[in-house]
């Protein structure tokens, strides 16, 4: 098999200002069509960031559509004309104030292959110094530094659900034990 599709015709169904739904009639391999619903996203970046005493940053903050708030690991969605890790050392620094050292990729995640188009780029740094958060006016959240240790149990106890969080978590508990950190 090929496992390809071949769009057909796409109609677009919403531009908003972070998302762009389409409606697209493909081919399938058989010849036969189907229909797919794609949401378009300009992707993301998340970061593990360490401290010195094997803490990682997080931030709690309200997702709106979840309605609950999430703990997660700092990230945001891609800037147009900035490539991943920039994006990634910005949203560090706007959401916690730190500023990173030694990045390292953890590669990329795709959230929901099923319907959207977003890859989020994930990394790995530790942590040089602190300066001050530079929140986004919209942007309402808590830091808090939790040991990987405890942060990789809360994984395994479901008490992480943010899926770049989990993979993020565990890809930098696999990188510092490979590296003997």
């Amino acid at each position: 098999m090929k496992l390809t599709e071949k769009t057909i015709a796409s109609q677009s169904v919403f531009e908003g200002r972070v998302i762009h739904v389409k409606h697209d009639k493909v081919e399938l391999e058989n010849g036969k069509t189907a229909m797919r619903e794609i949401v378009e996203h300009p992707g993301g970046v998340c970061v593990a960031a360490l401290t010195e005493n094997r803490e990682l940053l997080f931030v709690r903050q309200f997702r709106y559509p979840y309605k609950e708030i999430v703990l997660e690991l700092p990230a945001g969605k891609l800037e147009k004309g900035q490539n991943p890790l920039e994006n990634g050392k910005r949203e560090l620094l706007e959401e916690t104030g730190a500023i990173g050292r030694e990045y390292v990729t953890l590669g990329q995640l795709y959230p929901s292959p099923g319907y959207c188009g977003e890859i989020i780029h994930l990394y790995f740094c530790k942590i040089d110094h602190f300066e001050n958060q530079q929140l986004d006016q919209d942007e309402f959240l808590n830091v808090e530094r939790i040991p990987l240790d405890t942060a990789l149990r809360m994984v395994h106890r479901n008490e992480i659900p943010d899926a770049k969080t989990q993979v993020a978590i565990l890809k930098t508990a696999a990188l510092l034990q490979e590296n003997g950190m």
